[in-house]
């Protein structure tokens, strides 16, 4: 719906109207619009949303729209949000706003649903404990389809999936069976008899990348949480390993781009002095560490002077080793990533990286030679350049693809070996390579 025919409707007091038009959109629209309004109209038109639909819109707006919203909600209403909510929705919102509201919104809950809330909060962050729903389907063996099909029917609304159930046995986890299976099975089969045993599950303390890859591997649409004594406490959906996998993807390109500390809050929420603060120490330090390639510089001060043309190729030789460097850690950091390439592979991954190296090096060699060629006339220096090239890029590859393999092997995160770190390390390579072969084959 346009933003333009809301505000008309609210303008001419087309209420009843509006309330039909909204129940029509998905919540993930209603709340990219309201944001877009003034407050007392975003506030008018989340009143005009049914129950469901307004915790749903509520648990998709921005921080700073949410907060608008609770100061203006009278407490009964903010209860009805709160338990149209599902409770790993809720722990999300409650741990993006600040204490006094967090205060407020448990306030909003009976005694039940704040003891399981806050169960889910002092799990550790990142863990699957943290992102888990505890609101799932269980059986009992004994249960027959017909009695597992109208538990469905009587709790079914309220839990975030039915599509996978579980069964347990004094709380503690021996099956799994498909809605499809109840579906196509006799009535009077029991669940012990069509249940699948050999189910995955993760713990509650599993890293949520780890849980993440696991739904992504198997392509399951949820996967059962247990803890030590296998007591099942939860389960993470997809539509859990989607938000976590988009976090992780944007905490990864935020340290590949040299940003210290990614922050949670989108690009316009975060403010100018969060922005600065987060990006000014790697910029610093590579500011710094540039440096060697100044030292590396003035050591072949003599050479530059004897013949000043050198110094017109050093860009971009120093570009090619960075853009080189940044190719191989990139593709070797979506290995990682995805499980494909382990530490183990590093001389398996080292060797092709090596043999790719070879064939672009000689590639761009044959191309920039012709072109010193017919620019400077100058066949020795297009071979010194070719060398240097083909030196240049089998160095940054190996570098690209070996930093971020060790990394991974010291418990870092492999993505803070990237682009910045490799780019520094490879300029400086580079010139003492090119410096190096030039002095020997000119002879300065």
């Amino acid at each position: 719906m346009e933003k333009e025919f809301v505000l008309q409707m609210l303008e001419e007091r087309q209420f009843k109207e509006l309330k039909a038009e909204l129940e029509n959109m998905h919540p993930v629209d209603i709340a990219e619009m309201m944001e877009e309004l003034e407050d007392k109209q975003m506030i008018l038109i989340f009143r005009l949303l049914a129950k469901d639909e307004a915790a749903e819109t509520f648990t998709e707006m921005n921080n700073d729209a949410r907060e608008i919203l609770l100061n203006a909600l009278t407490d009964s209403e903010i209860k009805e949000v709160m338990d149209e909510m599902y409770l790993d929705d809720a722990v999300d919102v409650l741990e993006e706003m600040p204490a006094n509201v967090v205060d407020r919104l448990l306030m909003a809950t009976d005694e039940e649903t704040r003891k399981q809330i806050n169960t889910l909060l002092n799990y550790p962050e990142d863990s699957a404990g943290s992102i888990m729903n505890v609101e799932y389907i269980a059986f009992q063996k004994e249960m027959t389809v017909e009695e597992a099909i109208l538990k469905i029917r009587q709790v079914g609304l309220n839990r975030e999936t039915i599509y996978t159930c579980y069964v347990t046995e004094k709380r503690k986890l021996i099956g799994a069976v498909s809605l499809r299976e109840l579906l196509t099975t006799g009535d009077n089969r029991t669940i012990e008899e069509i249940m699948e045993t050999n189910m995955l599950y993760v713990h509650t303390h599993d890293d949520q990348e780890e849980v993440v890859g696991m739904i992504s591997k198997y392509g399951l649409i949820a996967i059962p949480v247990v803890d030590n004594d296998m007591r099942m406490v939860g389960i993470v959906t997809v539509d859990d390993a989607i938000d976590v996998l988009e976090e992780e993807t944007t905490e990864d390109i935020s340290m590949m781009a040299g940003i210290v500390v990614p922050s949670e809050d989108s690009y316009f929420e975060t403010s100018v002095w969060e922005h600065a603060k987060s990006r000014f120490p790697w910029l610093l330090f590579l500011m710094l560490s540039a440096t060697l390639s100044g030292l590396v510089l003035g050591h072949f001060e003599a050479a530059i002077v004897a013949m000043p043309i050198l110094n017109t190729f050093v860009t971009m030789l120093t570009g090619t080793g960075g853009n080189c460097g940044s190719q191989s850690s990139t593709l070797v950091i979506r290995g990682l990533a995805t499980d494909e390439i382990e530490f183990k592979d590093i001389f398996k991954v080292l060797f092709k990286e090596i043999r790719v190296a070879a064939l672009v090096g000689i590639m761009l060699a044959v191309v920039n030679g012709i072109r010193i060629v017919f620019m400077y006339h100058d066949v020795t220096l297009a071979l010194s350049l070719g060398i240097t090239l083909l030196f240049t890029v089998i160095i940054a590859k190996t570098i690209g693809c070996v930093l971020p393999l060790v990394a991974k092997k010291c418990g870092l995160d492999p993505a803070l070996m990237a682009a910045p770190l490799i780019t520094t390390l490879v300029d400086a390579t580079t010139i003492l390579v090119y410096f190096s072969i030039v002095t020997k084959i000119f002879g300065l």
